[in-house]
């Protein structure tokens, strides 16, 4: 049986709720998520995430930096909260070109016009972020404070994936395109072999408009970069015998740039969420913890 947190109401009135029922269809509709951000990628974007806080919310999430980042690398620790696999990502393209006007920001309306089950297989990244969103508002206004930590982590998580340009296509792994193992090479390996010489320094966090809409935003910019990875990819295996530390030197010296923005901007965007979860909330006083 199903459980509301004391709160979700809310959630699912201003969601509506063919959201929560469609959380239940796309568990068993969606194929397996994408590879995706490994651990330390998840950690090190929450990490940065604290640092583009104002006083005195940067205070509290100082305070809890450990638990945020573990929390957030690993969803098999948000006990109540299920992470489903169509949560992940979100195919784009399976709405035609850019921009994807084809695709409707509002979720019921998706729902309608295109069946709820055929959403649900193409993924619902976006919306994750704008139900936790309002999870993490509804959790200040109650100072729930482990939800808020819990909340925090989870938005953290999705907010991250919305960052990763494999995430917003229909060939992740690159099988379609004759490069399978790109996203593992681009998101994971990149990271592992080169994450030494970031720099990560994201902007000030800032108050977010609509969170649904910005997370739309986030997917859309981050399916931007697809194409120019997928060339990158090509360019850098080109006369070598496999996948070798040549071939790593040379893709990270074409995709670098992007990799780095993109997990910059995802760390101001995850504290922006933070911080507009708790302004929407009435910024509430913080406790130490």
């Amino acid at each position: 049986m199903l459980r509301l947190h004391k709160g979700a109401g809310e959630v699912v009135r201003r969601l509506g709720s063919g959201a929560l029922a469609g959380v239940l269809v796309a568990a068993l509709a969606a194929p397996p998520p994408a590879q995706a951000w490994e651990a330390r990628t998840h950690r090190l974007v929450a990490s940065r995430a604290v640092d583009s806080l104002p006083y005195p919310l940067r205070a509290f999430y100082e305070s809890n930096r450990s638990t945020l980042m573990q929390l957030a690398a690993d969803p098999n620790q948000w006990g109540k909260e299920e992470d489903t696999p169509e949560r992940r990502y979100i195919h784009l393209d399976a709405y035609g070109r850019y921009p994807f006007a084809e695709l409707p920001r509002d979720y019921n309306v998706a729902v309608r016009r295109l069946g709820r089950q055929r959403v649900a297989t193409r993924g619902t990244l976006p919306w994750a972020v704008g139900t936790y969103s309002l999870k993490l508002e509804e959790a200040f206004r109650a100072q729930r404070w482990d939800d808020v930590k819990l909340y925090s982590a989870i938005l953290a998580f999705y907010v991250t994936e919305s960052h990763d340009p494999f995430n917003t296509t229909s060939d992740p792994d690159g099988g379609d395109a004759g490069q399978t193992g790109i996203d593992q090479r681009y998101s994971r390996n990149l990271v592992e072999r080169y994450q030494a010489f970031f720099i990560i320094r994201p902007g000030g966090a800032y108050k977010i408009d609509d969170p649904t809409n910005q997370a739309f935003g986030m997917v859309v910019e981050a399916n931007t970069w697809v194409d120019n990875i997928f060339f990158a990819d090509r360019q850098a295996r080109r006369g070598k015998p496999d996948y070798n530390d040549d071939y790593y030197d040379a893709f990270y010296d074409a995709v670098g740039a992007i990799l780095v923005r993109q997990l910059t901007t995802a760390s101001q965007n995850v504290g922006a969420y933070w911080y507009t979860a708790w302004v929407n909330a009435g910024s509430p006083p913080l406790p130490a913890r």
